[in-house]
């Protein structure tokens, strides 16, 4: 092999296989993912037959959510290219792809809170109307699943900043991160979408009930 080639930033040096608790761990996240796709698929089919109720009125979703949407978007967008860069030995852009993904995530729970505050301060309760009380209940539960994925992160960041920080094994960590966050991405598409536009006349229609 050229010796002067192979200290060339960016060779392609061969690299050992991911561990077997890789595997393991893939394995496990996607089991999750489907437990977490069925929960939620349930907290959506309660909210249709709620909605499709004779006291239900649709609420005026903040403009706050918006911006958590284009949070959430950049954060799956960053871990992904941080999953490559890990792939690409490339330890300094990993690094500050992961942080950028994580604070991203981080933003993005303090807007949902902002959003939670403007609505009660347009006086929507948890209780009194399905609408809102099912949109707290909604965004609360996808808030919980990207604090734990922020935990997760956690995990993952600390590795990258070790001194011995190992690529091979940072970069399936980061992959599975990014997996995660574009599964807590389409989640929230569907929610979004869900909320804003699923008016009581729509699910009645679903329903059957119009």
């Amino acid at each position: 092999m050229n010796t002067s080639a192979a200290l060339r930033p960016g060779y392609n040096r061969p690299r050992p296989d991911p561990p077997a608790s890789a595997l393991s761990a893939s394995i496990g996240l996607w089991i999750f993912i489907g437990v977490a796709t069925v929960l939620f698929s349930l907290f959506v089919t309660a909210y249709v037959m709620r909605m499709s109720g004779e006291d239900a009125v649709s609420i005026e979703l903040p403009w706050q959510l918006g911006l958590s949407t284009a949070l959430l978007a950049a954060g799956s967008m960053a871990l992904q290219a941080c999953a490559s860069a890990a792939r690409s030995v490339a330890m300094r852009r990993t690094r500050k792809l992961l942080l950028a993904g994580g604070l991203c995530a981080g933003a993005f729970l303090l807007v949902q809170l902002w959003a939670w505050s403007s609505l009660l301060s347009a006086q929507v309760m948890l209780a009194g109307n399905p609408g809102g009380s099912f949109f707290y209940l909604l965004t609360a539960m996808h808030a919980l699943h990207v604090a734990g994925g922020l935990a997760a992160w956690a995990w993952t960041a600390r590795a990258a900043w070790h001194p011995a920080a190992d690529l091979v094994g940072l970069g399936w960590r980061i992959g599975l991160c990014a997996r995660y966050w574009h599964f807590l991405l389409a989640v929230w598409v569907v929610l979004f979408a869900m909320l804003g536009w699923l008016t009581p006349e729509v699910a009645r229609f679903i329903c059957g009930t119009a």
